[in-house]
């Protein structure tokens, strides 16, 4: 009873603009045909309201203006009997009416949109699609509840074993430590043999020899003689030498006494040399 007062009321569908016809009896049992009712004659018009409070459904004819209701049609099955479909349209329904005092009839409806007739159709069978989904949830668990429950908890005195690595035991004594490689892995030792060679250096090529310079040595007592040698050693065989200088006294500074031949003979034209591009 307090579930029943707890379920509360709510609202499926609306339609503005609904006529409600008398019908005649059903001659046969084809279905309801609305060509036989007085389409253009409706004997009223109003409002149209679905709810839902629980499993059931209402369909409401309600007034326009003031929402007094007209009459009511409790739904608890759809399709079915207390809503039928016509068998020449998709815009006009069957009802079957109920009072307080249980009595009931059977009324035509009708919407002037088909949409408006489309949205009505939806509404039911969207309400008694979760009816459905709810009752066979509801069958679900009072299965899974009837069902043995599995006793998974130790009997009195039962006990278990667990065997967990690395831990001290009383005949081996404390396990052996593993070694551990970088960040706490194990590693494989290096293959027997295998050594690391660094790369051969390649030799120096003759273009670095050609462009290093060595500066001369101080000589201490020594005759020009020596220096033509030295220049003849580092100048090309196809430049021609420069003509051997007399009458210079050895010093101990060579450079200068080059700077001092070379001004000497200012008419001579300048011959490439290798110091010179130095």
């Amino acid at each position: 009873m307090a579930a029943a007062e707890a379920e509360y009321e709510s609202i499926l569908c609306v339609k503005p603009d609904v006529s409600v016809y008398r019908i005649p009896p059903r001659a046969s049992n084809r279905g309801y045909r609305a060509s036989d009712w007085k389409l253009d004659q409706p004997d009223w018009t109003g409002r149209l309201r679905v709810t839902s409070k629980g499993k059931i459904a209402y369909i409401k004819l309600e007034d326009k203006v003031s929402g007094e209701l007209f009459a009511q049609a409790p739904i608890d099955q759809f399709p079915g009997l207390a809503v039928e479909t016509v068998t020449d349209s998709s815009r006009y329904f069957v009802l079957r009416i109920q009072d307080g005092n249980g009595r009931s009839a059977f009324i035509g409806i009708g919407f002037s949109d088909r949409g408006d007739a489309f949205d009505f159709n939806v509404s039911l069978q969207d309400h008694f699609k979760w009816v459905k989904q709810e009752t066979e949830i509801s069958k679900e668990s009072e299965e899974t509840d009837t069902r043995p429950k599995l006793d998974l908890g130790f009997k009195e005195g039962q006990t278990i074993k667990l065997n967990i690595g690395n831990m001290p035991t009383k005949k081996g004594g404390a396990p052996k430590p593993r070694a551990a490689g970088l960040g706490g892995l194990n590693l494989l030792p290096p293959p027997p043999g295998g050594k690391i060679t660094a790369p051969p250096i390649p030799p120096p090529s003759s273009t670095a020899i050609s462009n290093q310079v060595t500066p001369p040595p101080v000589l201490k007592s020594r005759n020009m003689g020596n220096a033509d040698i030295l220049l003849d050693l580092d100048s090309p065989a196809s430049i021609p030498k420069a003509p051997a200088l007399a009458a210079i006294p050895a010093t101990t500074d060579l450079w200068g006494d080059f700077s001092t031949a070379s001004s000497a003979v200012p008419n001579q034209a300048p011959q490439q040399s290798n110091w010179v591009q130095f």
